[in-house]
C-alpha cells in the first residue's frame, strides 16, 4: 500500500510520543482509523459515543501528562460536537491537536454533504475553528501538511487547541515525497524586564512581612509542584489554590490554606489579611478564584507570574515554564527567611451551610465519605453544579494524585470524557493499578454519562460516583435564592441511574447507596477493582452547597 497522509499522520504524532487518538469514526475520518490499524500499535484509535466527550478525553489526557491530546472527528455535525470540548481547552490553555475530517476538495462549493469549505454559502470551518484554537489550516494539498503540522503542534504546546481540516481526497493522497516533521524546542520564555521587579518586590515583602502564594493550574501544566513546594519553603509563605488547581500543592502540608475564591476557605482569607504580599503563581485569577478576595487583594502589593496576565492589578513578569521560573527563585531565597516552627497539618475549615430538611446525606458527609476510603494516589475529575462546589470545597487530594475541574467553560458532563482520557495515560501507578474517579452530579450524567461505555469496552480502572437529586441543582438553588422560590424549570420526576445502568450494563458493577455507610462499602470494594465500576447515591436538591455566592445571597 503507498504511503499515504493518513500514515503520515498518524507515523508522526506517534513520534511525538502520544499513544492514544480519541475520537468518533466517520466517512470523512475513517482513512486516519485505517492507518491507526496499520500502526501495529504505535498509536491505539479509541471511539468513544460523542465527539464532545471526545474532545474532553484528550483534554484530560493532555492535563495528566503534560502531553500533546490528539482527537479526530468527521465533517459535518462531528466537527459541530467537537466545539464545546475544544472550547473549554482553548479557555483552559490545555494543548489539543483536532484532526477533522473533510468533503473532498473537489466537491467544496458544489453542494457537498457535510460541505464547510465557506464556499457557497457553505459554514466556513476556518472560521468556526479558528474562534476557538490558537492555530487552525484547512489543508487543500498534501505538501502543505508538514509546516502546518509543525505550527499546529507549536501553537497547542504554547497552550490551547491546533486544528487542522483534512479534506477526504487529501487525506488519501499520496506522502512518500513528505519530509518527516521534527517539532522545533521552545525554550522557556521569561520576561528578563519584570522578573527582578517581582523579585525586588517578594524581597522587600520578606523583610518586613508574610507571603501568600496562589498558585494555579499552570503549575500542573509545567509539572512545577516541586519547584512551588520549594518556593513556598524558601520564603515561609502561606499557600493557597485556585479551584481548578487543588492538586499543585500538598494538601496535607502545615502552610496550605486551602482554596481561593468562590468555593473557598477563610483560612487563606485570613492569612492574605496578615500578609504583605500576594504573590500569583500561573494563575490569571477569574472570577471563580478571587470571589470574595478583591478587596483584600487591593489592599496590599499583589505580584504574579505566568504565562499571561491576572485580571486584576499586579506586578506581573511573564513565564510559559513556571518550573524553570520558580526553581530560579526557590534558589534565590533559600534562607531568606526563618523558617516557622513546624507544626501539625490541619485541613481548612469548611464553610458553613444552611441546615438542609430533606433524608438525604449531605454534600459534605458524603464528599468526607469519599475522602476517608479513596486509595492514595486516586486521580480525581469533579464535573460542574452543586456537586463540584462540594467536591473542590471538601475534597482533599492526596500527594501525586491529579484533580481537574474545567472551570475554563464550565461544560456539563466534562469530567466523564477527561477522566477517561487521563486513565488510558495514568491507570498504572508506581504500586500497580491507579484508580480515577469522576464525581458528577445527575444532570451532568444524563448529558455525556453514557461514555462509561467506553470505560467499560477498555476495562478501565474508573468509579463514576453520581450524586442523585433528580435536578439540575445549582438551577434550582438560584430559583430558590434569586427568583423567589416562585418556580422550578429544573426539578426532574425521579430516576434511579444505578439500577438503569445495572440494568444496560450486566457486568459493570453499579450499586445504589441510601447511607454514607453503603457509600463506603461500595467505595471500599472498588478499591481492589481493576475495572470500572459505578455508584450512584441520592442527595438533597435543596441543599445549598459550599458556595459563597449562594451563601452571601441567604436571607438572614
Amino acid at each position: 500500500m503507498a504511503d499515504r497522509v493518513v500514515d503520515y499522520l498518524v507515523r508522526e504524532i506517534a513520534a511525538l510520543g502520544v499513544r492514544h487518538l480519541f475520537g468518533v469514526d466517520g466517512a470523512n475520518i475513517e482513512d486516519l482509523y485505517d492507518a491507526v490499524f496499520d500502526s501495529s500499535g504505535a498509536l491505539t484509535g479509541i471511539v468513544a459515543k460523542h465527539e464532545f466527550s471526545a474532545a474532553t478525553m484528550a483534554d484530560g489526557y493532555a492535563r495528566s501528562t503534560g502531553a500533546l491530546g490528539v482527537v479526530a472527528a468527521t465533517s459535518g455535525g462531528g466537527a459541530m460536537n467537537l466545539v464545546a470540548g475544544l472550547a473549554e481547552s482553548f479557555t483552559s490553555r490545555v494543548p489539543v491537536l483536532a484532526l477533522v475530517g473533510q468533503p473532498p476538495t473537489t466537491l467544496e462549493g458544489k453542494g457537498a454533504f457535510q460541505d464547510t469549505s465557506g464556499s457557497a454559502g457553505a459554514i466556513d470551518a476556518v472560521r468556526l475553528f479558528g474562534a476557538i484554537s490558537r492555530f487552525c489550516a484547512r489543508i487543500d494539498a498534501p505538501a502543505a501538511l508538514p509546516d502546518a503540522l509543525d505550527r499546529a503542534i507549536g501553537a497547542a504546546r504554547r497552550g490551547g487547541p491546533a486544528v487542522l481540516l483534512l479534506p477526504k481526497d487529501v487525506q488519501q493522497s499520496d506522502a512518500s515525497a513528505l519530509p518527516p516533521v521534527r517539532p522545533r524546542t521552545h525554550a522557556a520564555r521569561q520576561d528578563a524586564g519584570a522578573l527582578p521587579k517581582v523579585r525586588a518586590a517578594l524581597r522587600a515583602a520578606t523583610r518586613t512581612g508574610k507571603v501568600v502564594l496562589i498558585a494555579g493550574d499552570q503549575v500542573a501544566r509545567d509539572n512545577a509542584r516541586t519547584e512551588l513546594a520549594r518556593l513556598a519553603h524558601a520564603l515561609d509563605a502561606s499557600v493557597g489554590v485556585a479551584p481548578d488547581a487543588k492538586d499543585v500543592y500538598d494538601n496535607a502540608d502545615p502552610g496550605f490554606r486551602g482554596v481561593a475564591g468562590s468555593m473557598g476557605h477563610p483560612e487563606l482569607t485570613e492569612a492574605l489579611r496578615a500578609a504583605e504580599l500576594c504573590l500569583l503563581v500561573g494563575t490569571r485569577m477569574p472570577v471563580t478564584a478571587r470571589t470574595g478576595l478583591d478587596q483584600l487583594l487591593g489592599d496590599i502589593a499583589v505580584a504574579s507570574i505566568g504565562v499571561a496576565p491576572p485580571h486584576l492589578p499586579a506586578l506581573h513578569a511573564s513565564s510559559t515554564d513556571l518550573a524553570v521560573t520558580l526553581a530560579d527563585l526557590a534558589t534565590e531565597f533559600a534562607g531568606a527567611r526563618t523558617q516557622s516552627a513546624p507544626t501539625a497539618p490541619h485541613p481548612p475549615t469548611p464553610l458553613a451551610v444552611p441546615p438542609a430538611d430533606g433524608p438525604w446525606p449531605r454534600y459534605r458527609e458524603i464528599i468526607e465519605t469519599v475522602a476517608a476510603e479513596l486509595p492514595s494516589g486516586t486521580d480525581i475529575f469533579a464535573d460542574a453544579g452543586n456537586t463540584g462546589a462540594a467536591v473542590v470545597h471538601h475534597l482533599p487530594v492526596s500527594r501525586g494524585a491529579r484533580f481537574v475541574v474545567a472551570l475554563g467553560m464550565g461544560g456539563m458532563g466534562y469530567a466523564f470524557g477527561a477522566g477517561i482520557g487521563s486513565a488510558f495515560a495514568r491507570h498504572q501507578g508506581p504500586d500497580g493499578v491507579r484508580r480515577t474517579i469522576v464525581i458528577a452530579g445527575d444532570g451532568a450524567f444524563f448529558m455525556h454519562g453514557m461514555e462509561i461505555h467506553t470505560a467499560i469496552e477498555h476495562s478501565l480502572p474508573i468509579t463514576f460516583l453520581i450524586l442523585n437529586n433528580n435536578a439540575h441543582a445549582m438551577c434550582v438553588t438560584r430559583e430558590q435564592l434569586y427568583y423567589r422560590d416562585r418556580y422550578s424549570f429544573n426539578r426532574f420526576r425521579p430516576a434511579h441511574p444505578g439500577a438503569g445502568v445495572a440494568a444496560m450494563f450486566p457486568t459493570l458493577p453499579a450499586r445504589t447507596a441510601r447511607t454514607v455507610d453503603d457509600l463506603a462499602a461500595a467505595l471500599r470494594q472498588d478499591a481492589e477493582s481493576t475495572g470500572p465500576s459505578f455508584i450512584s447515591i441520592d442527595c438533597d436538591p435543596d441543599e445549598i452547597p459550599p458556595f459563597a455566592p449562594f451563601l452571601a445571597a441567604v436571607p438572614s
